[in-house]
């Protein structure tokens, strides 16, 4: 399994990846088209395309800052879950020896609950923050969220730190009125 990062519209396999990011997530948790191509060639930004041999499994769209990788979309192609590819690529990630940090819906219903599951068997622990992920979007709010870190929880001042990347960095081509 291998990761390859896109860093320009051009590249012959974003499309496919974009088309996967459109149907795995939420609108109100995705950037437009526009606005992820722009942040593309942002030096801390990896939109990672993941391949098993020459085959498309999925997308790790993830942020590598100094203390900590930010996993802001992860998905599997739809036709290949169930497989143990989606934990293999966690896998390979968390392998890098750096924090991963990521957020989960509020697990309330089976799926969700089964989404938690999923990143505890990787290793990621709750972690007890009262967390609002920005807006992505002028039309939506922010929306409550349940941050997962690995291989460790995170304590108050590394999840701030976080918070402030994730406000500053991460959605500063997004700032709406309620930021």
């Amino acid at each position: 399994m291998t990761f390859e990062r896109i860093t320009s519209p051009d590249h012959p396999a974003f499309d496919r990846a974009f088309t996967l990011y459109t149907i795995s997530f939420p609108l109100h948790e995705q950037r437009t088209r526009e606005k992820q191509e722009r942040v593309l060639s942002h030096p801390e930004y990896h939109f990672d395309v993941i391949w098993e041999g020459e085959t498309f499994v999925g997308i790790l769209l993830h942020w590598e800052e100094e203390g900590f990788s930010y996993v802001e979309h992860f998905a599997t192609d739809p036709a290949l879950r169930g497989q143990g590819l989606g934990a293999r690529a966690l896998e390979l990630l968390n392998s890098r020896g750096k924090s991963v940090v990521l957020e989960i819906d509020p697990p309330v219903d089976e799926l969700s609950i089964r989404r938690k599951g999923f990143y505890q068997r990787a290793g990621f622990w709750e972690n007890p923050f009262l967390h609002v992920h920005p807006p992505y979007r002028p039309q939506f709010k922010g929306h409550p969220l349940t941050v997962m870190t690995y291989p460790t929880p995170w304590d108050r001042g590394t999840y701030e730190t976080f918070w402030v990347c994730l406000r500053d960095t991460v959605m500063a081509d997004c700032k709406t009125d309620e930021q």
